[in-house]
């Protein structure tokens, strides 16, 4: 059955508004989908280490050695198995939680989500060929004039390409931190596409 990876990247838990947004969309796709496994993976929680000198040094020897079935690489395994990725985190310092950027150094790797051909090409070797990306700004972050200073969904997408994951999406709801704005509304109207995505991804 068709696995949906859900990376969580919500520091502020269920308080979290991107959270919320995830939530609508996975319910709404369980409904539909109730053949399909959901893996999440809250990376807030979870802790994962980042890369430092030793730990790239010894991640780098096993993949020399060509020793791709070390433990170190399951989060590599479970990664590029996934039919399907979700990824929910809010926008920080113009981008997101660190502990998305930290997932992303530590599952990378040459003939582990990537592998050169004899030409010298990349090829990707995840088998995921979507990937929804689910978002919240205090902000307006999507418009040709503020466009360049969003580089979370950017990042992502630019991940993903590099990945050979071919379909990037986005659903973001901007502007909730604007005291004039209807809030509630600029959230009902981000659930709604959130549900409508649910339905044809």
């Amino acid at each position: 059955m068709p696995t949906v990876l859900f990376l969580n990247a919500c520091l502020r838990e269920e308080q979290s508004r991107s959270l919320r947004l995830a939530r609508c969309f996975l319910d709404r796709y369980t409904a539909l989908h109730p053949e399909d496994t959901i893996i999440e993976r809250n990376l807030g929680r979870e802790r994962i280490e980042p890369l430092y000198a030793d730990t790239f040094a010894a991640q780098e020897a096993l993949l020399e050695a060509g020793k791709t079935d070390d433990p170190v690489f399951a989060l590599s395994h479970q990664f590029t198995s996934a039919d399907k990725l979700v990824i929910a985190a809010p926008f920080w310092e113009q981008s997101f939680p660190s502990v998305l950027r930290i997932y992303f150094e530590r599952i990378s790797g040459k003939n582990l989500t990537f592998y050169y051909d004899a030409d010298g090409v990349s090829h990707g070797l995840s088998r995921a060929k979507k990937c929804l990306f689910l978002t919240t700004r205090g902000g307006y972050f999507n418009t040709p004039e503020t466009q360049w200073l969003e580089m979370g969904a950017n990042q992502l997408k630019a991940i993903c390409h590099g990945l050979h994951i071919p379909e990037f999406r986005c659903i973001s709801a901007d502007g909730l931190d604007i005291i004039t704005n209807d809030v509630e509304q600029i959230m009902a109207e981000a659930l709604e596409r959130c549900v409508e995505e649910a339905e044809q991804f």
